[in-house]
């Protein structure tokens, strides 16, 4: 197919994000937005001159493709929607909200071979910096992720909505295989510590109460460290690794959502293997993420 024709079910923050994203892009046209907030969909398709679908399985049989950028609760009710409609779907993390739906996703999606990909954009700001790919597997992980108390995303715990980007970078350098988890604290803020049989040891806190923004991860191995702001964003290196001072200037780094949309409408198309995240990495991140909460009594 030449042109991809995409919709977007969810019109709210992320949802706008989304639909912007396709907007802007070259080789798709944005076809329409579905929410059960008509005004908020209404607003939206006017702002870019698009359809608003009184329902989702109306938006479902105008595309080739959809994001589905609703509540964290309903990704999975929504994911499996365009996926029965055989349509390519984009999930914003979490993937779901409990392990069997999130199974059951990534299971219908390979049997139909559709793309299942998943929000996890921090992936490509990890790619920019040439971090995955450095000689050394870090030995310890420290990160920070602090939001503003905000009402968005109050439908899951602090753990699904902020710590579960930096357990899927940890899962990245760490591998699949963890051997413990410890957390304490409640639905908006979250200490855990994670010890993975590669002998990876990540110490992850995310809160969404606190007085300011914070996204800082420092990764440290034998060689020195490195200590990322993820929203300056910039790095400050003192291992011999060759990373990209300028990632932020690359076309990953300048804007992550741009790399992630792009890297799973190339894997519609065939000329990539793969998005940048999976339905299954989705998952992965989503199993860890469920332990954390479980370890931590939520």
């Amino acid at each position: 197919m030449d042109t991809l024709k995409a919709g977007v079910i969810g019109a709210g923050v992320f949802g706008t994000f989304h639909a912007r994203k396709y907007a802007s892009l070259d080789g798709v046209t944005l076809v329409g937005v579905f929410d059960p907030e008509k005004a908020r969909a209404d607003a939206l398709a006017g702002e870019l001159d698009i359809k608003a679908f009184n329902t989702p399985d109306e938006l479902l049989e105008a595309v080739h493709v959809v994001s589905v950028a609703t509540p964290a609760d309903t990704h999975a009710e929504m994911a499996e929607r365009a996926i029965c409609a055989n349509r390519h779907v984009y999930v914003e993390k979490p993937l779901a909200v409990t392990l069997a739906s999130g199974e059951a996703l990534v299971e219908h999606a390979n049997k139909r071979r559709l793309i299942l990909a998943c929000g996890h954009q921090e992936r490509a700001t990890f790619a920019a910096m040439g971090v995955i790919d450095t000689p050394e597997a870090p030995r310890r992980i420290g990160s920070v992720r602090r939001g503003l108390p905000t009402e968005r995303s109050r439908d899951v715990s602090c753990v699904l909505d902020l710590m579960i980007h930096d357990l899927d970078l940890a899962l990245i350098l760490g591998g699949e295989d963890v051997l413990s988890v410890y957390a304490r604290g409640s639905a908006d803020e979250v200490h855990a510590e994670v010890i993975f049989r590669s002998g990876l040891h990540a110490t992850l806190e995310a809160s969404r109460i606190a007085d300011k923004r914070d996204r800082t991860m420092r990764l440290a191995y034998e060689s020195g460290a490195v200590e990322i702001d993820f929203l300056a964003p910039s790095f400050n290196n003192t291992t011999a690794f060759r990373l990209n001072p300028d990632f932020a200037s690359t076309p990953q780094g300048r804007d992550p959502l741009g790399a992630s949309v792009s890297s799973f409408l190339d894997a519609v198309r065939g000329v990539r293997d793969r998005p940048i995240a999976t339905g299954l990495d989705g998952l992965r991140a989503l199993e860890l993420a469920l332990n954390v909460e479980r370890a931590a009594g939520l």
